[in-house]
């Protein structure tokens, strides 16, 4: 019963540290590029887009696929790099654990 206390103790201060820092992924920023850095995304911690820089000289309206595809692609991978970004600050707290399964809303 004491190590079920301990345990218990010990899950609710890493929801509380896991939840101080989905705060501050909030204000934590990737940014990805394509195009050789003509267009330009970041991305929060939460997975928002936060900015989108075009370079005007790629903005053709005869050829506006290319602009689409490389937004694209910087978007996606703005996404991923935060997703990334996330995964490592919260193993931090879990020590790579996969706690996902666990009752409690921990994630």
């Amino acid at each position: 019963m004491k190590n079920m206390r301990k345990m218990m103790k010990e899950v609710q201060r890493m929801q509380a540290e896991m939840a101080r820092i989905q705060e501050e992924l909030a204000s934590k920023t990737v940014e990805a590029t394509s195009g050789g850095g003509v267009v330009r995304v970041v991305v929060n911690g939460h997975l928002e887009v936060k900015e989108i820089e075009i370079d005007p000289s790629v903005v053709d309206p005869e050829d506006v696929e290319i602009l689409q595809d490389m937004v694209l692609a910087a978007v996606n991978e703005a996404i991923r790099k935060a997703q990334e970004m996330s995964a490592a600050e919260m193993a931090k707290v879990t020590g790579g654990l996969d706690l996902s399964g666990l009752p409690g809303g921990l994630f």
